[in-house]
């Protein structure tokens, strides 16, 4: 039960649209360079190193690559996706919440993906086959978006994992506070299992 509590407030911390614990925090996604006890070294995917002091209570969770069957109606999902000139979206990738996770960061806003993505956690209230394609209907608390999958994007989940996974080489996203010296902390880590990209 401990681990499932520990992983729900990780996806809340890591896909909510604001948190007040972290109102500071910075979002790093990019590839073990080094770790050294807590020093954690992270070159980033714009090309930037930058050093992280992890907390001495660190978690990590996985990122596991899932098949699109698993999105199913009444799923809670999030996706990044880019706006579409019909009101729809795209998406750039879906994750597939477990159970414990239903609800967090519930709704529609911008995300930094990419330029101009945006971010709905939501659950599906339809699921249909387009080709080999799905297209879903997310319902949230403050309305709906229908939302395009092409069959390629990546899908993913989240899995309890332990330390031994934050290695050099490995893939990771995390959130970041600084601190008054513009050092960064960080107390979760979201680490991609067997070479995964984090994709969100």
């Amino acid at each position: 039960m401990l681990v499932i509590r520990l992983v729900v407030v990780a996806l809340a911390s890591l896909l909510c649209v604001q948190s007040f614990a972290q109102p500071a925090a910075r979002r790093v996604r990019g590839e073990v360079t080094a770790i050294d006890g807590l020093k954690l070294q992270v070159l980033t995917r714009n090309g930037e190193a930058i050093a992280i002091d992890l907390d001495d209570k660190y978690t990590v969770t996985g990122i596991a690559k899932i098949d699109l069957a698993s999105i199913k109606r009444g799923s809670y999902v999030g996706t990044a996706t880019m706006p579409q000139p019909d009101g729809t979206e795209r998406a750039l990738e879906v994750l597939v919440f477990p159970e414990s996770g239903r609800g967090s960061g519930e709704g529609h806003y911008p995300w930094d993906l990419q330029p101009g993505s945006m971010m709905t956690n939501a659950t599906v209230a339809q699921i249909v086959a387009v080709g080999k394609d799905r297209r879903m209907t997310l319902k949230y608390k403050d309305g709906e978006t229908v939302v395009f999958v092409p069959r390629n994007v990546p899908i993913v989940t989240f899995e309890p994992a332990d330390r031994a996974m934050l290695k050099t080489g490995a893939h990771l996203m995390l959130s970041a506070t600084p601190r008054p010296d513009g050092s960064l902390t960080a107390a979760r880590v979201f680490v991609g299992k067997d070479g995964i990209v984090p994709p969100m």
